[in-house]
């Protein structure tokens, strides 16, 4: 009968400890180290996928023209500052002459003696001729001796090399005027096209080199899109493919255009491929010229077959697969991917079929032994 006090005592403290040591195992087994992951689920399904390249590039003008003078010189005057609008032909500026001017003033009084030596030598040898003729005349009715027909014949042909040579001479002085021209002419900074001017090098009184550049023209109508491409994804990258510009000022508005040409040489240093963009219509407000742009080109639709958003695919060692859920345990099942789409889908090649379950996400990193509980969404995550 003393022992009833103790198995009293001994039967309250089971009685309390056996539900704690319970409730520990199951707080444990459902919040502990040895609780269920927590996964998403996602089924194997068909769609054919619609693959995308997007890539960055910055505006570039498609045609640039660097206006300097063709020999060495001093800038005397230059009237346009950049984002000035010019016109064809326009004279933006122009180089000091120096004694250029003095030059061509005696090169055309030159020209003009020469103009008078050939008048002269014209009408010398017009002279020339008639008096050989007149000769001839006399000489065939015996009105005139041999020797003078030969001396009237004589200065005939001396009157033509005269004349020969006053025509060389007047020749050559019309090329030292025509080039002293040239040389005038190119002192004047002139456009080429209408355009924008978009860099101003050099000041008035500032002494160049032949070839410098003074002034840049752009035209502003002709602009592309420089845009640079990863070469792992850029399969089937071609001319005329649609593309969805968003200039880096106008976050939200998508332009349209379209690929004009992919450049036959890429870049070995980044290892990506570069293309030219050109908008399907010329925005009303161009962009800077170096803006940044975000290009999405649209490639060609895929045949259906099965897919699984991208975030399925886990990496084991050297193997690329997922973690599949059979009959509630997990499986590390390989695939082989194939191409994918901005939406986050990929295609699945080979392992897996349609209908079977793969895990999107999960709280921790999975094993082959990992209990799982599947949740509707990832914490955080809202529809």
């Amino acid at each position: 009968m003393k022992h009833l006090p103790l198995q009293r005592r001994t039967l309250g403290l089971l009685a309390v400890i056996v539900p704690l040591l319970v409730l520990f195992i199951y707080v444990g087994l459902r919040s502990g180290p040895l609780a269920p992951v927590a996964v998403t689920l996602a089924t194997v399904h068909p769609h054919a996928i619609k693959p995308a390249l997007f890539g960055i590039g910055t505006t570039e003008a498609r045609h640039t023209y660097k206006i300097g003078p063709t020999f060495a010189g001093r800038l005397k005057h230059l009237d346009v500052d950049v984002g000035d609008q010019v016109q064809a032909e326009q004279v933006l500026g122009e180089m000091d002459p120096v004694d250029l001017d003095d030059r061509l003033h005696a090169q055309e009084s030159a020209l003009r003696r020469t103009e008078a030596v050939l008048r002269e030598a014209q009408a010398r040898q017009a002279y020339a001729q008639s008096q050989a003729q007149r000769y001839e005349q006399l000489f065939a009715a015996h009105l005139s001796s041999e020797e003078a027909l030969a001396i009237a014949q004589q200065e005939l042909k001396i009157a033509n090399a005269v004349l020969s040579a006053a025509h060389e001479d007047i020749i050559h002085a019309q090329s030292n005027h025509a080039g002293l021209m040239a040389q005038r002419n190119n002192l004047r900074l002139i456009a080429p096209v209408e355009g924008l001017v978009t860099v101003r090098n050099i000041e008035p009184g500032t002494t160049v080199v032949a070839g410098q550049t003074i002034v840049e023209i752009v035209d502003p109508l002709g602009l592309w899109i420089n845009v640079r491409f990863d070469q792992i994804s850029a399969a089937g990258l071609t001319a005329g493919l649609p593309a969805h510009i968003t200039l880096r000022s106008r976050q939200g508005q998508v332009l349209q255009g379209h690929v004009l040409r992919v450049e036959p040489k890429a870049d070995t240093v980044t290892e990506e491929l570069l293309a030219k963009v050109i908008f399907d219509q010329q925005p009303k407000h161009l962009p800077p010229i170096g803006e940044l742009a975000e290009v999405t080109l649209d490639m060609p639709a895929l045949s259906t077959s099965p897919v699984i958003p991208n975030a399925a695919i886990q990496r084991k060692g050297d193997s690329v697969g997922v973690w599949q859920v059979i009959k509630g345990d997990l499986h590390f099942t390989t695939v082989k991917l194939g191409a994918s789409d901005l939406d986050g889908r990929v295609q699945i090649l080979e392992g897996l079929s349609n209908g079977d379950d793969v895990v999107v996400y999960s709280d921790k990193a999975l094993t082959s032994r990992s209990r799982i509980d599947v949740i509707e969404r990832a914490p955080g995550i809202t529809e």
